[in-house]
């Protein structure tokens, strides 16, 4: 209720940082080492990328949400109405539009520096190795198991989305 704002502001830093960096000379860092040849084109790339991140949650969310934001929008509009419309896709818009792809590559492309340039594992506490001696032992089991924790929710909620979207289907 009191931190929307913040979200907003957050997420939006958060595309300017991925344009920065594909824009700037960081762009141009090599994720491999400095002789690997890539494993897959761009197009594949860019195939996988969009499967993983839309996924089923897009299947499933692509018609529900700005149906359900049209028949309960925001505060302040009425409901079924062409304002109700307009802010329901402004919402559809920003959920799946460049917002959450700024906050996958983000975080993506942190542990991906780390685990190829700089032999870190695989992890999200990886990204961590500023931390000063005395913290990183505490701050990256916390940070290991919140990321855990975070990624099984998420898995489980699209599952189970999916399943109750085709069980309606079926029924």
């Amino acid at each position: 209720r009191s931190l929307g704002w913040f979200y907003l502001w957050v997420v939006f830093a958060l595309v300017l940082v991925c344009f920065f960096l594909v824009c700037s000379r960081y762009g141009n860092i090599r994720l491999g080492g400095d002789d690997e040849k890539p494993a897959y084109d761009r197009k594949s790339w860019f195939s996988m990328l969009f499967a993983a991140g839309m996924g089923i949650g897009l299947m499933f969310w692509g018609v529900a949400e700005p149906v359900s934001h049209y028949l309960q929008p925001p505060p302040g509009v009425e409901p079924v109405t062409a304002a109700a419309a307009n802010a329901s896709m402004r919402y559809t818009f920003f959920h799946w539009g460049l917002h959450p792809w700024a906050i996958y590559c983000t975080f993506g492309l942190a542990v991906a520096f780390f685990q190829f340039r700089r032999q870190a594992p695989m992890t999200i506490s990886s990204t961590l190795g500023g931390l000063p001696e005395r913290w990183r032992g505490k701050w990256i089991v916390i940070v290991d198991i919140l990321a855990l924790v975070a990624t099984a929710f998420g898995i489980a909620t699209s599952l189970g989305f999916g399943a109750m979207q085709i069980n309606s289907g079926l029924a």
